[in-house]
């Protein structure tokens, strides 16, 4: 059996995104999809930036666990795009295109 590649290749968790996700290494794939359980089972998807927690929308809502993980994001993208949440607030809201740099942010 071939070994798993790219996005399906487990890669180590940082100590917050481990603990988390009560896992210290997982594929790409699997962390987002865990991340994504937890904000829709925790209701913490708004359609307004900073807007209240109503289960819906593009932007997600920073509860106090999920700011564990998001504190650690500070990326730039190829296009030069910034993605810092070292300063986001309980209540604050990302895009869920960050969603990305998240998981980027929070793996070795």
């Amino acid at each position: 059996m071939a070994e798993p590649k790219g996005l399906k290749k487990p890669v180590k968790l940082k100590a917050d995104l481990a603990a988390f996700l009560g896992a210290t290494e997982l594929p790409r794939t699997a962390i987002t999809q865990k991340l994504w359980d937890y904000i829709k089972s925790n209701k913490l998807q708004t359609r307004t930036e900073n807007g209240q927690p109503e289960n819906a929308g593009k932007f997600i809502v920073a509860d106090a666990k999920l700011l564990t993980v998001f504190k650690n994001t500070n990326a730039t993208s190829k296009s030069g795009k910034v993605t810092d949440l070292r300063n986001l607030k309980e209540g604050e809201t990302i895009n869920m295109m960050q969603m990305a740099s998240v998981v980027g942010d929070n793996i070795e």
